[in-house]
């Protein structure tokens, strides 16, 4: 049976916490003196008030998480949060509809990117922050935050850790999940701390260094200016935040060896050659393809591709050119790059680059057990035999991701979008990218879609950020079952 008042508390305790983190916005707003103070003042209120008293409501529940429960909750705060989240925004007047408001909070919790907003300069600066904080809770997910808090309450959190986390195998830094969710955020702070500077040496006032760095480093893509990192014209700040994407689109565990001086850990790593392989080639091929087809100057070129490879590989969504723009076969391979993903264990979202390394090992080593059929030959990643039930998952993930992209895209043609915007937009939200193709370009963005076709894109991120599975589970009888 499952236990409903442990769920209830546990989501009492996390919408405290997102209480505390809208407060911090709501000094942001006091600081700068804006209109949307009140708004974000009494939405830190009715969080913490909601959340205090669902937790007083259910202090005598069975602190046991089973696997069921940690899918539920895991599923239920990014639409909790979402739904809560986007009070100030109505509330304040910045965003008239609900349904927009819901939509640019829930693509900022599940690290989207994908906007509404035709003006975001118009936006006050407490709302902004709070806009791109999402984000950065969203990145690293507040279940590894909560896992970290949790057990002070007596709840444990591996279950949550396991239904959360992106990726087939989730990696732990230390035997205890509440250790491994610490370093984790640890590292996530300290890189983001270093972005900050970064950026702030390199022309950015304070508050858009900090807004970005979040952004960056949940690979979400949320910016405080319309047009996007394009709005710098400075290849320093461009070239510091392609660096940074790229971290967080790495396996943090690997981040974790890097910070200290274990460079052999890292470069041994199949998934991170592939992934550094992939960005390579794909950035001089385009890079090739802008200097010699569409004129531009060389270094340009090259620091164009390379910033619009790692951000759409990695999911942040970050744009410095408008790259619909560029010739046809560079689009292709942009709207490609939109089903690889980073690496298992990062920020980023799609398909993720680990699954995809050994959808290729698997399909050569199928092309040898044609050959010999009564060889056993596995699949091997990291030196290390990969376990037939891993394959058989990462086949059954990929084709419901195709399924499911196919099937939406239908749908969201069937509201008067051509294949190109429609494919656009389903790729984009389904891999929690933001910025599509079509309609939805990078100069473009959500607001020309009717309510109907919002919400439905808004469950299309929740399912990407949570990697189908988590999410699709609860539409299984079976999981509802005694």
């Amino acid at each position: 049976m499952i236990n409903k008042k442990i769920i209830i508390q546990v989501m009492g305790l996390l919408l405290v916490i997102e209480g505390v983190f809208l407060g911090i916005s709501t000094l942001v707003s006091l600081i700068y003196k804006q209109y949307d103070t009140q708004a974000l003042a009494i939405t830190t209120l009715i969080c913490i008030v909601f959340g205090g008293l669902l937790r007083v409501l259910t202090n005598k529940a069975d602190k046991n998480i089973g696997k069921r429960e940690g899918y539920i909750i895991v599923s239920l705060v990014w639409i909790v949060f979402s739904l809560f989240g986007a009070l100030p925004f109505v509330l304040s007047g910045a965003i008239s509809s609900y349904t927009d408001a819901f939509f640019e909070t829930i693509s900022g919790f599940t690290t989207t990117g994908a906007s509404i907003l035709n003006d975001i300069e118009s936006i006050p600066y407490g709302l902004l922050f709070w806009r791109s904080l999402t984000q950065w809770l969203g990145g690293m997910g507040i279940i590894v935050l909560s896992i970290a808090i949790l057990p002070i309450f007596g709840i444990g959190g591996m279950q949550l850790f396991v239904a959360e986390v992106p990726g087939p195998t989730p990696d732990k830094l230390h035997p205890r999940i509440k250790e491994t969710a610490k370093r984790l955020w640890v590292i996530y702070v300290l890189f983001t701390c270093a972005e900050v500077i970064l950026l702030k040496l390199g022309g950015m006032n304070w508050f858009d260094a900090i807004n970005h760095s979040f952004t960056t480093m949940a690979t979400g893509g949320y910016s405080t200016k319309q047009a996007s990192i394009a709005h710098y014209d400075s290849p320093f700040i461009h070239y510091v935040i392609t660096l940074f994407m790229f971290i967080a689109g790495t396996n943090f565990t690997l981040s974790y060896f890097a910070l200290h001086f274990k460079f052999g850990k890292v470069f041994k790593n199949e998934e991170f050659r592939y992934y550094l392989g992939f960005v390579l080639v794909f950035t001089f091929v385009i890079a090739f393809a802008l200097y010699h087809f569409n004129g531009i100057g060389l270094e340009q070129s090259f620091r164009d591709s390379a910033f619009q490879v790692v951000s759409i590989i990695t999911t942040t969504g970050f744009a410095t050119a408008d790259y619909l723009q560029w010739t046809p076969f560079v689009i292709v391979m942009i709207f490609a790059l939109m089903f690889f993903g980073g690496s298992a264990g990062s920020t980023g979202g799609s398909v993720k680059i680990i699954r995809i390394t050994l959808l290729l090992k698997n399909s050569y080593q199928e092309l040898k057990r044609i050959i010999h059929p009564n060889a056993i030959i596995p699949v091997r990643m990291n030196g290390k035999s990969v376990p037939a039930p891993i394959i058989s998952n990462i086949l059954a993930f990929v084709v419901i991701y195709m399924l499911i992209t196919i099937v939406s895209t239908v749908l969201i043609s069937a509201l008067g979008y051509d294949l190109q915007s429609s494919l656009g937009a389903v790729a984009a939200t389904l891999g929690n990218i933001g910025p599509g193709i079509g309609k939805v370009g990078p100069v473009e963005n959500y607001a020309h879609f009717p309510d109907i076709g919002k919400w439905f894109l808004s469950f299309l991120m929740l399912v990407g950020r949570l990697e189908l599975f988590t999410v699709l589970i609860l539409f299984s009888s079976a999981f509802w079952r005694k």
